[in-house]
């Protein structure tokens, strides 16, 4: 069994392959039952941990464990750590054991870049990054591989961790810098995208602009939230998949309150990747993508690293 770390995985998974294996797994006959997910207590807070298993019959299976600990950034940790197993699908035998933490973050970041494919305004140049993190650090890359980025804006609760990330990206050639008026930052953005642990609403609706695309990344428990209602109203929305009508807080608060309703989805990123869906229809209308992720894009990027060897 290979065991590939961290930069073995990174080194195999360039965002412009990656995006293209997602978009064709969502079109093949992936299976992926629900996700197991345990509250564990801790001295530090509680983890929530996540069991993904997916397999594509008669050829790879593999199950991700992530764990998800907002308490680690008192430690200076990061909030989240994973590890993926890969096997034959035919046999049961092992064929990796690979870094999830560089799986996780670029499948989804890879993710939203593909949604953005179909939902973000095809000249749209000016992204937004609401977070600091280990994922909202990738995504001005993964958005430039589908749409013409050329700006890039982050806000961040603490100002210096946004203004180190938007050094970072000024080193790695983008137009980059820091905000500290998160009203008026997303007010001039064409694709405001939020990868937060936040549980009460950072984005506020009245802020987008008309014609914006809204990628959500955080909110993937019931207790956690980065859009207000007001985000869902007149636009369309689109998820991930189904199951994140049930996991999201950012969409079970709107469809509890009667502000959204299920069949106001229009597409998810299956029905979309198979021309089922029709995405973004005109230049001022507002689109939302939330995702709570989905082990179908684990098994995309295990398989590519697994290939890459």
């Amino acid at each position: 069994m290979l065991t590939l770390n961290s930069e073995a995985a990174r080194a195999a998974l360039p965002f412009d392959r990656l995006i293209a294996a997602l978009r064709e797994h969502f079109t093949t006959t992936c299976e992926v039952p629900l996700r197991h997910v345990h509250e564990i207590a801790s001295p530090g807070g509680k983890i929530t941990s996540l069991i993904m298993p997916a397999w594509l019959p008669g050829r790879y299976y593999g199950v991700k464990i992530v764990n998800i600990a907002p308490g680690n950034t008192a430690e200076g940790l990061p909030g989240l750590h994973s590890a993926y197993l890969l096997f034959d699908a035919r046999t049961g035998v092992p064929l990796a054991q690979i870094d999830g933490d560089q799986i996780t973050t670029r499948r989804t970041v890879a993710a939203s870049a593909l949604a953005a494919s179909y939902l973000a305004r095809p000249d749209a140049r000016h992204l937004l990054v609401v977070g600091a993190g280990a994922v909202a650090a990738l995504l001005p890359e993964a958005y430039r591989t589908v749409r013409p980025i050329e700006q890039v804006t982050v806000w961040a609760r603490r100002p210096s961790e946004a203004q180190a990330l938007a050094a970072r990206w000024r080193e790695q050639g983008f137009d980059a810098s820091a905000a500290t008026d998160l009203p008026a930052a997303c007010a001039h953005a064409d694709v405001v995208s939020c990868a937060t642990l936040a549980t009460d609403p950072v984005v506020r609706g009245t802020w987008l602009a008309p014609g914006s695309h809204l990628d959500l990344i955080g909110s993937f428990t019931p207790q956690m939230r980065e859009a207000d209602d007001v985000c869902f109203e007149d636009a369309r929305v689109f998820v991930d998949t189904e199951e994140a009508l049930q996991k999201s807080g950012d969409l079970i608060g709107p469809l509890s309150r009667g502000v959204l309703h299920a069949d106001d989805v229009r597409g998810t990123l299956t029905t979309l990747c198979k021309g089922m869906a029709t995405g973004r229809k005109t230049t001022t209308e507002r689109t939302v993508f939330k995702s709570v992720g989905t082990a179908l894009e684990d098994l995309a990027a295990a398989v590519q690293v697994y290939e890459a060897q």
